[in-house]
């Protein structure tokens, strides 16, 4: 009875080792797939809520290291495909979203720390993708951001018939601001395709806060 059980154990691992490894590849090759398409042929910000929840299932179902390479491997594709470049741009922070995002939700940390800790590194990613596109560009894009955060202000400051004239520190404290709850508002969005499209694949993130479950009118 015993050495049925061994060899029933050693059977079973045979078995998750090829599984695993073809799940994070095609996972893996989801996320990569998933950017692509949204490059070339974007539909909004439809496959944009989708971009690190492939990795973050890989976490969920074979853990940290599977994931890491399921980061590792989507970063690979995308730089033969699309180039190194638009590889980074996903890799930092997508991929790294997708790994912090599983290891959030392996854990069952409460939503406002995944939102948290999501919206800080979407917020660094950010400003690496503004660092990086200026470095090649050989151009300041952060003066970009700020113009147009300066239009909207004008804008704004005008229709509410306001006299006042905002300074150059106060518009990108603004900018900071905005670019931090965009963040913040991607991230919840994600938690909730995540929520819906997980528990039905069987690999259950934790439980939103109930005001979320009565607005979305789902009963567990």
């Amino acid at each position: 009875m015993v050495r049925q059980t061994k060899d029933s154990n050693k059977t079973s691992m045979k078995l998750e080792v090829p599984l695993r490894l073809v799940e994070t590849a095609f996972l893996a090759s989801t996320a990569s797939l998933i950017w692509f398409i949204n490059f070339y042929f974007p539909l909004g910000p439809l496959l944009r809520i989708f971009f690190p929840v492939p990795i973050a299932l890989v976490y969920l179902r074979w853990g940290r290291r599977a994931a890491w390479m399921a980061a590792l491997t989507s970063g690979l594709l995308l730089s033969v495909l699309m180039g190194p470049v638009r590889s980074l741009q996903f890799v930092m922070p997508f991929a790294f979203m997708g790994v912090l995002l599983g290891s959030t939700w392996n854990r069952r940390v409460p939503w406002i720390v995944s939102i948290t800790l999501g919206t800080l590194l979407g917020t660094i990613g950010f400003f690496f993708r503004v660092l990086l596109m200026s470095v090649l560009t050989n151009e300041d894009l952060w003066i970009y951001v700020i113009n147009q955060v300066t239009d909207f202000v004008e804008w704004l400051i005008l229709k509410l018939g306001i006299l006042m004239n905002p300074s150059v520190f106060w518009i990108q404290v603004l900018a900071i601001a905005l670019i931090i709850l965009s963040n913040f508002i991607y991230l919840f969005t994600v938690h909730i395709a995540a929520w819906l499209l997980l528990d039905r694949l069987g690999n259950p993130i934790p439980r939103p806060p109930r005001w979320v479950q009565v607005i979305m009118d789902y009963e567990e």
